[in-house]
């Protein structure tokens, strides 16, 4: 049994996961749930995209014989949406957790009621939202929950930004100028071995917040297990970079492995 949990609104970076899924195992579920509890922005909720019907259909493009789960938030919570708080040792403190207070934990309650409803041998995420995944990691250890997690790549458009459901709020011209999130992350990946990090953060962010309605939010380099932002470099250890670029109201997150 393999499953994809997702929030709709698919794209080719959620197919690719199906697709994968549906190589893998005989039996594919993909979960269609606007999940409340990971939300901290009342609006964002209210405003995530939301097209069940076309999903259906691209699904069903891949195979008739994926099942589908689109519960309602009362089949999954009942009256009184709670989110259970797990220990997570500071890694849902760090990048997006600084700016989303109990988005991990709300994550991580949808996904433990997913696996155990489910109980997959496999189930699959997008590398894109690397540190989900690692809560997720933390999550399937803390709960002793046996199933296979698989961590997929980062799918993008063809100027390199990161593919997501909040993508359709951008205006065509932001879109392209977009592009210079995955540039600026290729950027500092081609500069982490020299001294010139400091100097290519700021060039980085001045060149973002000079295009119109872009503001950096964070760019940091992060050791890729703990996640902890690193401001010295161990050459034995792994780091990925992390950005947060707000376009209007719309916050766009990619990352990158950096050595």
């Amino acid at each position: 049994i393999g499953l994809v949990p997702t929030m709709g609104a698919l794209h080719r970076g959620h197919l690719s996961l199906i697709e994968k899924a549906f190589n893998e195992n005989d039996v594919v579920w993909v979960s269609i749930f606007i999940n409340p509890t990971q939300f901290n922005n009342s609006n964002d909720l209210i405003n995530y995209p939301k097209n069940l019907k076309n999903d259906e259909l691209l699904i069903k493009k891949i195979s008739k014989s994926i099942e589908i789960f689109s519960p309602n938030e009362f089949e999954i919570y009942g009256e009184n949406p709670k989110i259970k708080t797990y220990d997570f040792k500071t890694i849902d403190n760090e990048l997006e957790g600084r700016f989303r207070k109990n988005h991990f934990n709300g994550v991580a309650t949808i996904v433990s009621k997913l696996l155990n409803l489910f109980k997959p041998n496999n189930v699959y995420f997008g590398e894109k939202d690397y540190q989900q995944t690692q809560i997720i990691k933390k999550l399937i250890s803390l709960e002793k929950i046996n199933v296979n997690l698989n961590i997929c790549p980062t799918v993008r458009e063809k100027n390199g930004l990161a593919l997501s459901s909040r993508n359709n709020f951008l205006s065509y011209s932001e879109r392209n100028d977009a592009s210079i999130i995955y540039k600026s992350l290729i950027l500092l990946k081609n500069n982490f071995n020299t001294s010139n990090l400091i100097s290519t953060k700021k060039e980085i962010k001045n060149n973002i917040n000079k295009k119109k309605n872009f503001q950096l939010e964070y760019l940091e380099i992060a050791d890729a297990s703990t996640l902890k932002i690193q401001s010295k470099i161990n050459p034995k250890n792994s780091y990925r970079a992390f950005i947060c670029v707000r376009v209007n109201d719309i916050r766009l997150i990619d990352n990158i492995l950096l050595n």
